[in-house]
């Protein structure tokens, strides 16, 4: 005999506690433990944070432990492996009980998702729908197993791609004083 059970709603996933470090995400009514980063994409991930502090980005607007509320067939919630915070959204954030970007406040300014193997379907198409749904203005697709970094633009209601490999240069509006190439990223974790 099965059980059936019914859907975790957003509201008591953000009050879930089961006394553990298991990180999870909420999708599709269901808890999805995360596995733990592997370390090629926790370096990834730490590089573009020092990078990004090197900028003069605030440390404050820097999150590597945030999540995003997100929809999706029923309430979502992912946590990337980099977020980008505008001052308003790191604001609204401040003094939070949990670090969770929820629907009322502004969306991050850049999600950055590092791919994991056998999790490309998840990044590539799923997430790429969440985020484009909360309007964020650029989402990055790192991709060590391909070789290549996808930016997401966000222009006028959907998202423009532009793809990264090798030697060229990430050209990026929003961080126009960017000096990077894809093989510098990719390589970070090597």
């Amino acid at each position: 005999m099965s059980v059936i059970t019914k859907p975790m709603t957003f509201e008591e996933y953000l009050n879930y506690d089961d006394g553990t470090d298991t990180r999870y995400e909420l999708v599709n009514g269901e808890l999805i433990a995360m596995p733990t980063e592997s370390d090629l994409n926790d370096r990834i991930a730490t590089f573009l944070f020092a990078y990004f502090l090197q900028l003069g980005i605030p440390f404050y607007c820097l999150s590597m432990k945030a999540q995003i509320a997100v929809s999706g067939t029923r309430a979502t919630a992912r946590q990337p492996d980099l977020m980008v915070l505008s001052e308003e959204a790191a604001t609204a954030l401040n003094g939070a009980n949990q670090r969770l970007i929820t629907h009322d406040m502004p969306p991050p300014l850049l999600v950055v998702e590092v791919v994991s193997p056998n999790q490309e379907s998840r990044d590539y198409r799923h997430k790429r729908t969440e985020y484009a749904g909360r309007h964020i203005s650029e989402y990055w697709i790192v991709d060590p197993i391909a070789q290549k970094i996808t930016v997401l633009e966000w222009v006028d209601g959907l998202y423009e791609e532009q793809v990264y490999q090798g030697d060229q240069t990430l050209r990026l509006p929003q961080f126009s004083t960017l000096n990077l190439t894809a093989a510098t990223v990719l390589n970070a974790g090597r």
